[in-house]
C-alpha cells in the first residue's frame, strides 16, 4: 500500500491549505439528553453520536416506524389515501395521546396519517396495526423485521405506538434512519411531518395541535426551517424529539432523549439546529477531473498516472478548524499497466478534526498501456533506484 502526504502535490495542497485557513477547529457541543444522533444527510456526516447506539425506551418517536410501515402499504399498493380501516375497542381503549376513534369510525388511511404524525394518536396507531397485519402483535414482529431489513440494528417492537413496555426499544441512530428513509423514500407524504394541526371530525381539539417545538419557530430570513419528525415521551424515556430542518442545500436530522420537560427539549432541539447549520460549512476541497497526484506505474508505457476525483469532492468541515484538515492518497503500487481511463486506482483520504474520516475514490486521468521490452526494463531500473534511494536517505 502506498501513502502519498497530499503536501507532495503542490497544486492540490495550495489549494487545500487556501481553504483550511478559512475554517478551525469545531467547537464541542454538550447536549443535555442522555442520548443523541445528529446527521447531515447532504454532505453524509455524523455530527454528533451520543450513545446513539443504546437500546433505549423510544416512547411515541417509535411512531415513524408504523408511519413507514403504512407508507410502503401505499407504495406496493395494498392500500390507498381513501382505503377505509375498522376501529376496534382495544384501538378506542387506547390511552394517551389519541384522535379520539370509537367503533363506528370509519378512518381513511388519510386520516390515520394525519392521526398519527399530528396527533400522536396511540388508537390511531392500534388500527393501522390491525388493519395491515390483523393483530397488533403481529405487526409489531412485522417491524422488527423489517427494521433490520433496513439496517436498524438496536430495533425491537413491542407495539405500535411506543406505548411502554420493557422489550420495546430503538436506538437514537435507528430512529435517525428510519427518519431519513421516510424523507427520502416517501417525499410525497412528508410534507405532512410539518402541518401543526389535525383534527377528526372536530373531536380532537384538545389534542390537535403538532408536540413538534420545532415548527413554532422562527430562525428568521435565511435561517433553517424544520419540517419535521416526530415527538416521544413517557417517564421512563423522558423527552424526545426526531428533528428535521432545512437550510439552503444542507439537511440534517437529529434524535434526542432523556430530557427533563417539554421545555428542555424545545431548548436543546433549537441549540442543535443552530449548531449544526453555524458550527460547520459545506466545501468543495477537490474539483471533478483535478489531478490530486500520481502514482507510479509497473511495466507500462509511462512511469506514472494522474490520480482524478469522478465528481467534486464536497466535505462539511467544522466552522473553525486553522491548519488542521489533511489528506493522504492511499493506493497499492505500484499499479500494474495496462490501466483503464476511468478506473478506480487510488483513494484520497481527507482527516477532519472532530468528524469521521471521509474517502474519495480517485481514478485514473489516463489510459496507460503495458509497455514494450525496453520500456519495462527502463521503468523496473527506475523504480529500483527510487527504492535504493528512498532506503539509503531513510537509514
Amino acid at each position: 500500500m502506498r501513502l502519498l502526504p497530499l503536501k507532495l502535490q503542490s497544486p492540490f495542497f495550495v489549494f487545500f491549505l487556501a481553504i483550511a485557513c478559512l475554517t478551525g477547529q469545531a467547537r464541542a457541543f454538550e447536549t443535555a439528553a442522555t442520548a443523541a444522533w445528529v446527521y447531515d444527510m447532504t454532505t453524509q456526516t455524523v455530527l454528533m453520536d451520543k450513545n446513539a447506539d443504546t437500546p433505549l425506551p423510544p416512547a411515541s418517536m417509535s411512531k415513524l416506524m408504523t408511519i413507514n410501515m403504512l407508507f410502503e402499504a401505499l407504495a406496493d399498493g395494498r392500500v390507498t389515501m381513501d382505503t377505509t380501516f375498522a376501529v376496534s375497542s382495544r384501538a378506542r381503549q387506547m390511552g394517551g395521546s389519541t384522535m379520539f376513534l370509537n367503533e363506528q369510525d370509519r378512518p381513511t388511511v388519510n386520516d390515520l396519517i394525519h392521526g398519527i404524525i399530528v396527533n400522536s394518536g396511540n388508537d390511531a396507531c392500534v388500527v393501522v396495526a390491525e388493519g395491515l397485519a390483523g393483530s397488533e402483535e403481529a405487526f409489531a414482529a412485522q417491524m422488527t423485521a423489517r427494521a433490520a431489513a433496513l439496517g436498524m440494528e438496536n430495533s425491537v417492537f413491542m407495539n405500535a405506538s411506543g406505548w411502554p413496555d420493557p422489550g420495546h426499544r430503538m436506538s437514537m441512530k435507528d430512529l435517525g434512519i428510519v427518519a431519513r428513509r421516510l424523507i427520502e423514500t416517501f417525499p410525497e407524504y412528508y410534507p405532512i411531518f410539518s402541518q401543526t394541526n389535525f383534527n377528526y371530525q372536530d373531536r380532537a381539539a384538545a389534542n390537535a395541535n403538532n408536540r413538534n417545538p420545532l415548527l413554532r419557530l422562527n430562525f428568521g430570513a435565511g435561517g433553517p426551517v424544520a419540517d419535521g419528525l416526530k415527538t416521544g415521551h413517557t417517564t421512563e424515556a423522558g423527552y424526545g424529539l426526531v428533528g428535521s430542518a432545512i437550510q439552503g442545500d444542507r439537511r440534517i436530522i437529529f434524535v434526542i432523549t432523556g430530557l427533563a420537560s417539554e421545555q428542555a427539549r424545545a431548548e436543546e432541539a433549537e441549540k442543535i439546529v443552530s449548531w449544526a447549520f453555524r458550527q460547520f460549512a459545506v466545501k468543495t476541497l477537490v474539483t471533478e477531473g483535478t489531478r490530486v497526484a500520481e502514482a507510479e506505474v509497473w511495466m507500462g508505457d509511462a512511469a506514472t498516472v494522474g490520480l482524478v476525483p469522478s465528481a467534486d469532492a464536497k466535505f462539511l468541515v467544522p466552522a473553525l478548524v486553522q491548519d488542521q484538515v489533511t489528506a493522504e492518497v492511499v493506493y497499492t503500487g505500484p499499479i500494474a499497466a495496462p490501466i483503464t481511463k476511468g478506473a478506480q486506482v487510488a483513494e484520497l483520504v481527507v482527516h477532519i478534526p472532530d468528524l469521521p474520516d471521509a474517502r474519495v475514490p480517485l481514478m485514473a486521468e489516463t489510459d496507460v498501456a503495458r509497455g514494450g521490452f525496453l520500456q519495462r526494463v527502463m521503468t523496473a531500473g527506475q523504480l529500483l533506484w527510487k527504492r535504493y534511494v528512498t532506503e539509503a536517505n531513510a537509514s
